[in-house]
């Protein structure tokens, strides 16, 4: 019986792990120059390093602004204003310096997305919060669909960075290789 492979270009010849013929976002990311590849984990790393930079200095004034997110619980609102701006340092010369990038890239991803869902959440609650984003001493008003579309292009950003971090680093754990002399030995 002769076995016929499921999708006519499966097989050794066919797109899939080992056939040289990539398939999706690993596709589109090894297309892609490396200088642009470079380019957006700096421009990344920068904004982290930016976005952290007021915080760090002003931390009572970014523990005012966390709190008036009205999200998190009262007990959690500092400690957060005293780790998010350090964590935001760390990922930022991580993504500039290309040190722990996989996990640097995820982490910034992770965190791009609370903050877009903290802002898009306030939004639609209509509560009259500031960013606190970029600065501790912000305008009054809330952030407007201008601040959304800013952070949704961040985290798109951050989403390529973080795929193309994973892309270089391979698909898996490194393959498991037998003992010395524990190959040739029988059962």
């Amino acid at each position: 019986m002769n076995a016929e492979p499921a999708h006519k270009d499966a097989g050794p010849r066919g797109p899939g792990p080992g056939s040289g013929n990539p398939v999706g976002t690993a596709s589109f990311l090894r297309r892609l120059p490396p200088l642009l590849q470079h380019g957006a984990r700096w421009f990344l790393g920068g904004v982290f390093l930016y976005a952290s930079y007021d915080k760090i200095l002003h931390p009572q004034a970014f523990a005012q602004a966390i709190f008036n997110y009205q999200i998190l619980p009262d007990a959690a609102v500092n400690l957060a204003a005293l780790v998010l701006p350090w964590l935001e340092l760390l990922l930022g010369l991580c993504l500039l310096a290309g040190f722990w990038l996989p996990g640097a890239a995820a982490l910034s991803t992770f965190l791009l997305a609370v903050f877009l869902g903290a802002l898009a959440f306030n939004r639609w609650r209509g509560l009259d919060v500031y960013c606190g984003c970029f600065s501790t001493q912000g305008p009054a008003g809330t952030a407007d669909l201008g601040t959304l579309a800013r952070d949704i292009g961040f985290l798109l950003l951050s989403v390529v960075v973080t795929a193309a971090a994973f892309s270089r680093r391979g698909t898996g754990p490194p393959p498991i290789r037998a003992a010395r002399g524990t190959a040739d030995r029988p059962g």
